[in-house]
């Protein structure tokens, strides 16, 4: 029994990676002024590199809100405030605003560990992740794709331990959601599909 509860979590977790890919579209932009690129989206993160200014970067998405986006500048991966990115709409350069994001075709992407695993191994403050915003308890995250399906998680801990719940809801309606929590007796998981 629980060796299906963990495969069923492990399926959950697996859709809502995809979806949170599917998510995102690259668009080519321009980096307005030396810049740092950060390990997460909000400055209380370590700096990746310092993008100079006019450089192209890749949009590979933002935070909801776009505030913050996710972005590529040569090798390195991170996150830049929207305030210092310009695309060209409609015929002329604008600063990326929440008004010209969704028109410009920038998707809402999701920041969580995983993202932190894949890009910043290598870098001696990896460790640090719960020093770190994302870390901090009652985070939620929700990325929707191309097709209008949604991948919402959330996480939290307490005096008892942690959890995190997430559901990824396809185009058609169909629902998958799943849970972990961990205590001092160890981790219990559960999923669910409709």
């Amino acid at each position: 029994m629980e060796n299906r509860v963990l495969k069923r979590l492990f399926i959950v977790a697996s859709l809502l990676i995809v979806g949170i890919s599917a998510a995102s579209a690259a668009a080519v932009a321009v980096s307005t002024a030396n810049v740092n690129l950060r390990a997460g989206p909000s400055t209380a993160y370590p700096v990746v590199i310092t993008i100079p200014a006019g450089s192209n970067i890749v949009t590979h998405g933002c935070v909801s809100g776009y505030s913050w986006c996710d972005v590529a500048f040569g090798q390195y991966r991170g996150w830049v405030s929207s305030s210092y990115i310009q695309v060209s709409h409609n015929g002329s350069t604008v600063v990326l605003t929440p008004v010209v994001a969704p028109a410009f075709g920038v998707a809402v992407v999701a920041y969580n560990r995983a993202y932190w695993d894949t890009y910043y191994r290598a870098y001696p403050w990896h460790a640090s992740w719960t020093t770190y915003p994302a870390h901090k308890t009652g985070v939620t995250h929700t990325a929707v794709g191309p097709n209008g399906g949604t991948a919402t998680g959330a996480r939290g801990c307490g005096p008892r331990g942690c959890a995190a719940a997430g559901t990824v809801t396809g185009p058609n309606g169909n629902t998958a959601t799943g849970a972990v929590r961990c205590g001092w007796r160890g981790c219990r998981g559960r999923v669910a599909g409709q």
